[in-house]
């Protein structure tokens, strides 16, 4: 199974130890990486996307769309201040990325300009940058879920800032018949479809 770093660490392991707990006999063996596996070499059975599948030969679902946003610890803005626009932005501190990454030209389809020189911190890890926001090291762009998870972590910008990524389970297609396969992909579309609707109505 493969996902992305922060899918795999703060979403999936719950989701993995609810089937685990009905099904003992399912072992799993965890690729967190936001680098996309290609399926059809089995380099994985079953894979998290943040993109729609573009191979062939995969049965894939989409699950809904998990909604990314601006955040920062209220430390953070009582440390530093409030940003009030979008321009404001230029005057603090940025958790981003190093490397231009999927993700990143994702999010840039949205208009939102990203330059790796913007940044005060620079990261490729996303659970880093995640840590690094929990942290109240700056602003950045976490799921809106998890940020609601978080005491502490305050939205800027709610109407300019709001990025909904679809979300996609897929498979070989030749795993269909398999019966646990099967049954971690259908549990995996349960739960991320519920965690969907969840990151849509969090704050």
């Amino acid at each position: 199974l493969t996902a992305s770093e922060v899918v795999s660490v703060e979403v999936l392991p719950p989701l993995l130890a609810e089937i685990r707990a009905a099904h003992p006999g399912i072992d799993f063996e965890l690729v967190a990486s936001n680098t996309t596996a290609d399926l059809l070499r089995r380099d994985a059975d079953i894979a998290v996307r943040m993109v729609r599948p573009s191979q062939g030969a995969l049965v894939a679902q989409k699950v809904g769309d998990i909604q990314l946003a601006m955040y920062a610890h209220r430390d953070y803005l009582a440390r530093c201040g409030t940003p009030q626009t979008l321009e404001d932005l230029e005057a603090h501190a940025i958790v981003g990325f190093d490397r231009e990454t999927a993700g990143v030209q994702a999010l840039r389809s949205f208009g939102l300009s990203l330059r790796r020189d913007m940044f005060a911190l620079r990261t490729d890890n996303d659970v880093a940058q995640l840590s690094a926001i929990r942290a109240g090291f700056g602003i950045g762009i976490c799921q809106t879920v998890l940020a609601r998870r978080t005491p502490g972590l305050m939205r800027l910008f709610p109407q300019e800032m709001s990025f909904p990524l679809e979300t996609w389970i897929t498979m070989h297609e030749d795993l269909r018949g398999n019966r646990r396969m099967r049954l971690v992909f259908d549990h995996l579309v349960t739960a991320l479809t519920a965690y969907a609707k969840q990151s849509a109505g969090a704050d």
